[in-house]
């Protein structure tokens, strides 16, 4: 039985989860939009798994379908993607009456997103993420971006879809590393607004338990962007472990995936909070002995204090001399704290194991 989100930003939309969702999707979506033109719009791993599913689906709902695939991976996340995405809308001759479907992960959606908020000044989108992480984080909420050479997601649009269909027999596609990138920012929900949704990690996951675990992260989010849309107060808190992480993101060359990321960042910032006195004491082993749960890391060694410091000064959350950070409190209770950039480093330094 698929569970309904309703997201209630300046655009109402729902958000369904559920197993099956795609083979239906051409009927959802046209209950939603009508029929019209729909350029799917994904990328060279999704397309061999689901791009004749979909595109199936939507011809029998009434849609008449193009396709556009790009290179997989955080690397095809840039400027000249979108602008062939855009130049494929305009020799396509889409209008303001069609619509783009996002058939992907965290990158698809956010391109795609971003793509249909600049064409003709905006046209409507779907979300269809096919990837955990994608499900409880970037399809939900309207954020829309692309990678600069400075940084990640440093050009955007707040821009909301229509409806996000998150299918959860995709994930049985998904290899452990993939997996493990969603349970990061899923734990993450837990660690700032909810302990029972957290200790649930800590169990064996049927396929019941990991819908409920999805519809309750997405739940967690859909009432922070109600409250702050555009990112100027409570939202940050989605950020906890964001600013190191894209920091270890970026001096990889993207080679460490996102989630991993932010989880060796959520990790960090969660010791170095605890050995500042800002958070209860067991509170980092408590997230430590989590993510290790699913394979996750919860360091980074690899990269100096101040490599890391300074790739961190890009990050969009800076405001002039000063970064917010959040910090875990506890597990379900986190704050936001605005630091000089210059302390920084100091954060990343004490977030170090055995400093």
């Amino acid at each position: 039985m698929a569970s309904v989100i309703h997201v209630e930003t300046n655009k109402k939309y729902d958000v369904e989860v559920g197993a099956g969702l795609l083979l239906t999707c051409g009927d959802k979506i046209k209950a939603i939009t009508g029929t019209c033109r729909a350029a799917i719009i994904t990328d060279s791993n999704v397309s061999k798994l689901y791009l004749n599913k979909v595109e199936k689906s939507l011809e029998q709902a009434g849609f008449n379908t193009d396709s556009f695939v790009f290179k997989a991976g955080e690397g095809s996340k840039n400027i000249e993607t979108l602008s062939d995405i855009l130049e494929f809308l305009a020799e396509n001759n889409y209008t303001r009456t069609d619509i783009l479907v996002a058939l992907g992960g965290g990158v698809v959606g956010d391109i795609t997103g971003f793509a249909a908020s600049v064409y003709l000044r905006g046209v409507r989108f779907v979300q269809l993420p096919t990837t955990l992480l994608a499900m409880v984080d970037s399809s939900v909420g309207g954020k829309t971006a692309v990678d600069l050479k400075a940084g990640k997601n440093l050009a955007g649009a707040f821009y909301q879809p229509e409806v996000v269909l998150a299918d959860t027999e995709t994930l049985k596609t998904l290899n452990r590393q993939e997996l493990a990138n969603g349970f990061a920012e899923s734990i993450k929900y837990g660690v700032l607004f909810d302990k029972k949704l957290f200790d649930l990690f800590d169990c064996d996951l049927d396929d019941e338990k990991l819908e409920r675990a999805i519809s309750e992260c997405i739940a967690h989010k859909a009432r922070v962007v109600k409250n702050d849309e555009f990112d100027l107060g409570e939202r940050k808190l989605l950020n906890l472990g964001h600013t190191i992480g894209h920091a270890i993101e970026k001096c990889s060359g993207y080679a460490t995936p996102h989630g991993h990321a932010v989880a060796a960042g959520m990790a960090m910032i969660a010791r170095a909070s605890e050995k500042m006195g800002l958070a209860e004491a067991g509170t980092s082993e408590k997230i430590e002995k989590m993510l290790l749960r699913y394979n996750l890391p919860v360091d980074c060694d690899i990269y100096e204090d101040k490599e890391l410091y300074f790739t961190s000064l890009g990050d969009k959350k800076r405001e002039g001399g000063s970064i917010t950070l959040v910090i875990p409190e506890k597990i379900g209770g986190s704050v936001l704290r605005k630091e000089a950039v210059a302390d920084l480093e100091k954060y990343i330094t004490l977030g170090k194991k055995g400093n």
